[in-house]
């Protein structure tokens, strides 16, 4: 079974998303904070795709996304943004800083399925 990481500081919404990916056959890790979501990945347990918010306190979404994209080791995670930001200045700094999808809240569960496929799709093109 694959293992997608959402990074969101709202519970809810995590909830949320973490019912759709058990019902998709994903496993779900939820983090509530990027650091420590950076800390495990820094420890060496690479999920096979991230989902990530933009507006979280400490460190935002744009922050961890560009800390990952700034490891080599960590190039072949697809990252997948979901937010409820939705202007264009946002999801072009995201996309420009190496996310492979946005797609914004609230989210449907075959949506957040098409964009896991196509943020995978468009990682293994990257990389291959």
């Amino acid at each position: 079974m694959k293992t997608i990481w959402y990074v969101d500081d709202d519970k809810e919404m995590v909830k949320a998303v973490a019912l759709m990916l058990q019902l998709l056959d994903y496993e779900t890790k939820p983090f509530y904070d990027a650091r420590i979501a950076a800390r495990a990945l820094l420890s060496g347990k690479n999920p096979d795709l991230i989902i990530l918010d933009i507006n979280m306190p400490k460190v935002s979404g744009i922050e961890f996304l560009s800390f990952v994209r700034k490891q080599i080791r960590w190039h072949s995670i697809p990252i997948l943004m979901l937010s409820s930001e939705a202007n264009d200045v946002q999801v072009d700094e995201a996309m420009d800083l190496g996310a492979d999808g946005y797609v914004t809240k609230p989210v449907m569960i075959d949506e957040l399925e098409r964009a896991i496929d196509r943020a995978i799709a468009h990682r293994i093109g990257k990389i291959s």
